[in-house]
């Protein structure tokens, strides 16, 4: 059953800028596990974002640089490598592009594909967000045994990621066998 979101909590909820007020409260302490972290999630991925916006990043975005570490890729790889559509991957790459993030030409040998480098702007905007650390602060600075919560992502993921039949990352296996410790 599909619910529709209605009313003045809906252009936010569409925006992504939802707020608790916009949640049935009351009960929060008894939400489902899956609910709990969901909720978790939303709202660091709010507060990153802000911190990402003011430079002029979107999480996308910040993804779509990293994965470009390695060097040039074509658009479709860069989505694939996202996480996300082709079509998402060309709005990231426009805003990036605009900002001078990122260059998009034509493959010589393929004209019907694009390939994506990253810039100087962008590789310093990259490790400038990675240096700073904000995602992990944002999380790390609220908990009280951040480790641990480290060890029960790690193999939630990976079991979720097992559970599916997808491959579970190395680092991933590695971390679990290391008791989740690695960096940050």
């Amino acid at each position: 059953m599909s619910r529709t979101r209605t009313g003045p909590g809906r252009a936010a909820y569409a925006a992504g800028k939802m707020s608790i007020a916009d949640q049935d409260t009351e009960n929060a302490a008894g939400w489902p596990l899956g609910r709990l972290l969901s909720m978790a999630a939303r709202l660091v991925e709010q507060e990153w974002n802000g911190w990402l916006a003011s430079r002029d990043l979107t999480h996308a975005g910040l993804m779509a640089l990293h994965a470009l570490s390695a060097g040039p890729r074509a658009q479709r790889e860069l989505a694939a490598a996202s996480m996300v559509e082709e079509q998402t991957m060309s709005r990231v790459l426009d805003r990036l592009e605009r900002a001078g993030y990122v260059t998009r030409q034509r493959d010589t040998a393929d004209r019907r594909r694009l390939v994506v480098r990253r810039t100087t702007a962008g590789e310093q905007a990259c490790r400038g967000a990675i240096d700073a650390d904000v995602a992990n602060t944002i999380v790390s600075a609220r908990l009280d045994d951040p480790a641990a919560f480290r060890r029960q992502l790690i193999r939630l993921i990976a079991s979720l990621l097992a559970a599916r039949g997808e491959g579970v990352p190395q680092s991933l296996i590695a971390a679990s066998a290391e008791g989740g410790t690695g960096p940050r």
